[in-house]
């Protein structure tokens, strides 16, 4: 089973905030201009996943002017048709986009993105707004999975109250076939509940970018019976340790190996169509 980091933002944006900037420099030690020297070549970053372990990464657009700017979905697009391993996925911002249901087909007929990342505390809308059901319906009716950011952010001008996962409870009942990522697994005040709607809905998974690993315990409780619903992330570069740390934590969890397979990537691989590759 390939091992997959389901959450990689690119290096390189087109409208980096100051905030973002901080970040860079908090987690690199580079400023922004030098990290993305080194990071915007696509062969770079295929590199280092060979260094880590990693056979497939899905790399996130992001159109979030207010708290981090734009790497929008044309760069995201670009930067993957470098290899099959990096799997691109767009991004609506509904206060932006005319009609985004409209949008997000034509990114995916026409531009090949496999998957589509929502940012509602960066963005400022709630997960279950009517505004966003043509989306959802038309992700549904596509097969692509549908990320949505849930819990805190470091970045300056997120609002937390668009984070919480209960508000994907309605997405979850009115789009039964729609597999729902819940990104962050709601840290850190909802963890209880992105467990609870994992449990109660087959097509709503967890993805963990940004959360230490060997916390995950603490986080969730009974991983074992969890582990069909939960999916590796990194958050890189935001990542605090290398993805290869990350990735050995998750095997020295006290987990079966089944279990430690699908989070690595067993469950990223159904999602993605790649059980077979």
């Amino acid at each position: 089973m390939p091992t997959i980091d389901f959450h990689v933002h690119l290096a390189d944006y087109q409208q980096p905030t100051e905030s973002l900037r901080d970040g860079i420099r908090r987690h690199s030690g580079l400023e922004l201009e030098a990290f993305v020297q080194e990071w915007s070549d696509p062969r770079r970053y295929l590199a280092y996943m060979d260094e880590q372990g990693v056979d497939y990464s899905v790399i996130l657009a992001e159109i979030t002017p207010i708290t981090t700017g734009v790497a929008d979905n044309d760069l995201v697009a670009r930067f993957c048709s470098a290899s099959p391993r990096l799997v691109p996925f767009a991004t609506i911002h509904p206060h932006l986009t005319a009609d985004p249901a409209r949008e997000l087909e034509r990114l995916v007929r026409e531009r090949g993105l496999r998957g589509l990342k929502l940012y509602p505390t960066y963005n400022y809308f709630y997960p279950n707004d009517a505004v966003l059901y043509p989306v959802y319906a038309t992700a549904e009716r596509l097969g692509i999975p549908v990320m949505v950011h849930t819990g805190s952010s470091v970045f300056t001008g997120s609002r937390l109250k668009y984070g919480d996962p209960l508000y994907l409870d309605d997405v979850a009942v009115d789009f039964p076939r729609l597999s729902l990522l819940i990104t962050h697994g709601g840290r850190p005040f909802w963890y209880d509940r992105a467990a609870a709607l994992a449990r109660l809905h087959p097509n709503v998974s967890i993805e963990v970018g940004g959360l230490p690993p060997q916390r995950l315990p603490d986080y969730f409780g009974d991983l074992e019976r969890l582990a069909p619903r939960l999916i590796f992330g990194s958050d890189w570069p935001g990542v605090p340790r290398s993805v290869g740390d990350n990735i050995a934590a998750i095997r020295a969890l006290p987990l079966t190996e089944a279990a430690k397979e699908r989070i690595l990537g067993g469950n990223a691989a159904r999602l993605l169509g790649l059980e077979n590759v």
